[in-house]
């Protein structure tokens, strides 16, 4: 993820989207977010080898942050009707930024949590402050979103891939090139969202179908043989 001072367009990209399940329906919750480290080490990327490598201990801890879904606060059954994103989070290296972004330190690995709060837990819920712990909340994190904080991507490849994918970087795309080929799909593409989509008992059912009939077409292949 790149970081600058100001924190102006440098959202998380690709954004996290979650599908919340299990709430009450009748119950008023917060969703948050907070990016916390994922050890005490700073890394360098090594060119010749294409690797992250450990290059000390990690710098002293910046001011706690946590980003509050703007939906936030709603009820269950709202929450689990939608997908719940964070594309409008945005980060900054600037320690003293005043803007509610999420503060981090340059090549350090994070990891986003995401929070779900029930009303009657929230009354210590600040942007400024870690979130709150009890009965009433639960957080929930994935090992896929870890990440490596720069000021500049290490890699052209990233640097093309964000480029063509990603959103909020339009100014750094040279539109007076054309485009053919890969970089042509891509462009296509590159505001492409898959659906979430939710996989039911009927879909199982099909899959094993698809699934005998493929063994069929094998077995009968190889009794020819």
């Amino acid at each position: 993820k790149i970081l600058n001072k100001s924190g102006d367009n440098m959202r998380m990209f690709p954004a996290m989207r979650v599908k919340i399940a299990g709430l009450d329906p009748h119950q008023q919750y917060y969703i948050a977010m907070d990016i916390v480290p994922v050890d005490n080490k700073r890394y360098r990327y090594v060119y010749h080898s294409s690797k992250w490598m450990v290059a000390g201990n990690a710098d002293s801890p910046v001011p706690p942050r946590v980003y509050i879904h703007p939906d936030s606060l709603a009820s269950g059954d709202t929450w689990m009707r939608q997908v719940v994103s964070f594309d409008k989070l945005k980060l900054t290296n600037n320690e003293l930024d005043d803007q509610g972004h999420i503060i981090l330190h340059s090549m350090h690995k994070y990891q986003p949590r995401v929070h779900v709060i029930r009303k009657d837990f929230s009354s210590e819920l600040s942007p400024n402050k870690p979130v709150p712990s009890g009965e009433g909340v639960k957080t929930f994190s994935f090992p896929e979103t870890v990440f490596t904080t720069v000021t500049a991507y290490q890699n052209q490849q990233i640097t093309r891939l964000k480029i063509d994918r990603n959103p909020f970087a339009k100014g750094f795309r040279d539109s007076g090139r054309n485009r053919t080929g890969l970089e042509a799909i891509m462009e296509t593409y590159a505001f492409w969202r898959p659906p979430v989509r939710t996989l039911t008992f009927e879909d199982f059912t099909n899959m094993q179908k698809q699934q005998a009939f493929s063994q069929f077409l094998t077995n009968k292949s190889a009794s020819k043989l």
